[in-house]
């Protein structure tokens, strides 16, 4: 009796580690569904995918690049970067599978597909901004890891997926499973130019204790940290303090 219990845990366990491993990409990547306006947007070509942009596009060597949530339709957010920054030409990216983009999100495209976006914008303009929000964050802190950047902003960013995930399912060996881990730190310590990290007072996504690991990872004198008091991960840009910030740069 007791080998037919262990035999059946056995089996439960593997097969709960299994739907993980097969279902995984869809606890992350939630795609917004495309609309009239979405199939009017800019286009980049890259490798096997056609890449929608929301764009409001300016002479002048000033621009912002940005890098939505796992579920936002960055469409939604051009207007108020476009209210908040004048001055620069902005071009937020709809990721694979996302608002007409063709392809499927997964993270090692996904992160070529960033590199592509920032050289595309830096070819017509000298200075880049570059912001990320939760998901988007991670892409955003690569790119200022890799190309000259002028400067980095940081909404409700985390450490590592892979960090979020052995939090919530302690009992699956996520190190294992998880073929899209996201480990921003990786790329924090290589980050030169000026950052600031928005945070919500009360994530209930993304705990503070991350939050301060993320800022820990860049080096010292090149990030800082704003709580957004009284927000959480998706309200943290409700305040008039958040977009304040966001334009100040503290």
């Amino acid at each position: 009796m007791l080998w037919i219990i262990l035999t059946i845990a056995v089996c439960v366990y593997a097969s709960l580690c299994l739907f993980f491993f097969v279902f995984q990409r869809s606890f992350i990547y939630m795609p917004t569904p495309a609309t009239p306006t979405h199939n009017a947007a800019a286009v980049l070509e890259v490798p096997n995918a056609r890449l929608r942009l929301s764009t409001r596009e300016l002479d002048g060597p000033k621009a912002l690049v940005y890098f939505g949530g796992n579920a936002e339709d960055v469409a939604s957010t051009l207007p108020e970067l476009a209210t908040a920054f004048p001055d620069r030409a902005i071009y937020a990216l709809h990721y694979r599978g996302y608002s007409g983009s063709s392809g499927q999100p997964a993270e090692a495209a996904m992160r070529n597909d960033a590199r592509a976006l920032f050289h595309m914008v830096h070819d017509r303009h000298s200075d880049v901004m570059a912001v990320g929000r939760s998901l988007g964050s991670s892409l955003a802190i690569q790119i200022a890891a890799e190309g000259p950047v002028s400067r980095l902003v940081l909404v409700a960013p985390f450490e590592s997926i892979l960090t979020i995930a052995s939090r919530v399912a302690p009992f699956l060996p996520m190190r294992l499973l998880l073929s899209d881990p996201w480990q921003s730190w990786r790329y924090a310590h290589r980050v030169a130019c000026p950052t600031l990290i928005l945070a919500a007072s009360h994530d209930e996504i993304v705990p503070m204790s991350d939050t301060v690991k993320l800022f820990e990872a860049f080096r010292s004198g090149v990030a800082t940290l704003r709580v957004i008091d009284g927000t959480d991960h998706n309200s943290v840009s409700g305040p008039e303090e958040f977009w304040k910030a966001l334009v100040e740069g503290r």
